[in-house]
């Protein structure tokens, strides 16, 4: 049976829908960068993830090809995620999607390296003949955040962030976004399949001790 990360770590992908504090180590991601409303048919945050997808799922079905990578098990595929911020601002504001910044991200298994990273960057491009010249290998280290899953449309996350807030300053912590810290979703269900009012959504906050 393939290993599926939202079932092996529940604790980074399937948390409770109140708050809680959690450590998230160090992970390597596939990640594309970009600005402006996600929203856009044609903008760059739907481009990204046919790019993020595109190298993905040449990762995951290399077992098939010649080339071989160390310690690879079949696995599903994790699910999307998105760093997200806007210039100037450590909140988010709904109402101004043309003003968001993002990181488009899937997580990579450990057993992936830089260079089976640029072997699938070069397998992809030479199989569908597309860019995938924005497309980078990001470690990434957390650390200590603030996270509640999010029942229902994004716009209506401002009320689960609230709860958040309230939680990590009962707890002796203050928000920690920053230019390297950002707010974090991983988006646990399709929005073209899946009534808005049923999305389900990680959202998570960096945080620091008082």
């Amino acid at each position: 049976m393939a290993f599926d990360y939202k079932k092996e770590y529940k604790e980074f992908y399937m948390p409770a829908n109140k708050p809680s504090i959690i450590i998230v180590p160090k992970m390597n991601y596939i990640a594309v960068r970009g600005k402006g409303n996600p929203n856009d048919e044609n903008g760059e945050y739907k481009n990204s993830i046919g790019l993020l997808y595109a190298i993905a799922f040449t990762i995951k079905m290399s077992y098939k090809g010649s080339h071989k990578i160390d310690g690879y098990f079949e696995y599903v595929v994790p699910p999307l995620e998105g760093f997200w911020w806007q210039e100037g601002s450590d909140t988010i504001d709904y109402a101004n999607k043309n003003g968001f910044n993002f990181i488009s991200l899937i997580r990579l298994p450990d057993f992936v390296t830089e260079a089976d990273f640029d072997w699938a960057v070069q397998e992809a491009t030479k199989k569908k003949k597309a860019d995938f010249s924005k497309v980078e290998f990001l470690t990434y280290d957390e650390g200590v955040c603030v996270q509640c899953m999010h029942v229902g449309s994004y716009d209506d996350e401002p009320k689960t962030v609230a709860l958040m807030h309230e939680y990590m300053a009962a707890n002796g912590y203050v928000l920690d976004i920053s230019e390297s810290r950002y707010h974090h979703e991983i988006y646990l269900s399709d929005p073209r399949k899946c009534a808005g009012e049923k999305l389900k959504t990680v959202v998570r906050h960096p945080i620091k001790k008082v």
